[in-house]
C-alpha cells in the first residue's frame, strides 16, 4: 500500500508535467487513502515497524511534497507568473522538512505539530478539481494572490502548532467528541460544496485544534 502511494505520486508527476492537473489531483486523493490505510493494515497484521515508517515518509515526500509543488508550479505557469512560479517548490522543501521532523519528534505520537503533508496536498489538489468541476469558484484562486496564498499556507507544515490526529484508541463519544464532530462537518461540507469544501475542511481542522489546545 505504501508503494502504491509512491506509484500514485510518480504517475501524478507525469500527468502534472503533461498538463493533466485534474488526473494528478485525483491520484493525490487515491494516495491519501492508501496512506491512511497502510499504517492500520500494518498494525492489524503485525508488520508495523521502523522500516515501514521510513518507507512511508519517502513515499510521502514524493506524493504529498513534490507532486503538489509541481501542480502549483503548473498553475502559476499557466497564469503567466514567469519565474515566480519556481517558488512553488518551497512546498516540496517544507514537506521534506516536515516529514523528517515527524520521524524524530516524540511529541507527535498522538498529535501533529504542524499541518500533515497529506492534508496540505489535498488542499492543493482541490483547486485543479474545482477548476474542472466547479469553475464558478475560479475567481477566488486563479490569480497571483490566490496562488501565493497556497504557497504561503505550506509554511504551516513546519509551524509549531499542535493539531489533533484522527487516531482512535476507543470509539466512545465522550473521548472522541471533537473528532466525530469534525468528521461529520467534513462530510456535510463535501456533500454541499464538493471540492470547494476541502479548503474549508482544512481550515476547520486547524481552528478546532486551536480551540482544543
Amino acid at each position: 500500500m505504501t508503494c502504491g502511494n509512491l506509484l500514485c505520486g510518480c504517475i501524478g508527476l507525469v500527468m502534472a508535467l503533461r498538463g493533466h492537473l485534474e488526473i494528478a489531483a485525483w491520484l493525490i486523493g487515491v494516495a491519501a487513502l492508501l496512506d491512511f490505510g497502510d499504517g492500520f493494515v500494518a498494525r492489524l497484521v503485525g508488520v508495523s515497524g521502523p522500516f515501514g515508517k521510513e518507507l512511508d515518509s519517502l513515499a510521502d515526500v514524493v506524493t504529498f511534497g513534490v507532486l503538489p509543488a509541481t501542480i502549483v508550479f503548473q498553475l502559476c505557469w499557466f497564469q503567466d507568473l514567469g519565474n515566480i512560479s519556481y517558488l512553488a517548490f518551497l512546498i516540496a522543501i517544507l514537506s521534506a522538512l516536515r516529514l523528517a521532523k515527524f520521524n524524530i519528534d516524540t511529541r507527535q505520537s498522538d498529535q501533529f505539530i504542524g499541518v500533515p503533508t497529506p492534508a496540505n496536498a489535498m488542499l492543493i489538489a482541490a483547486f485543479p478539481l474545482m477548476g474542472r468541476y466547479q469553475p464558478q469558484f475560479d475567481a477566488f484562486w486563479q490569480n497571483d494572490i490566490g496562488l501565493g496564498m497556497l504557497i504561503a499556507f505550506s509554511f504551516m507544515l513546519v509551524a509549531e502548532v499542535p493539531l489533533f490526529a484522527l487516531k482512535f484508541k476507543s470509539f466512545g463519544w465522550a473521548e472522541n467528541r471533537m473528532k466525530y464532530s469534525f468528521l461529520l462537518a467534513s462530510i456535510l461540507l463535501l456533500l454541499f460544496l464538493q471540492f470547494a469544501g476541502i479548503p474549508l475542511i482544512i481550515l476547520l481542522y486547524i481552528v478546532l485544534s486551536l480551540i482544543n489546545k
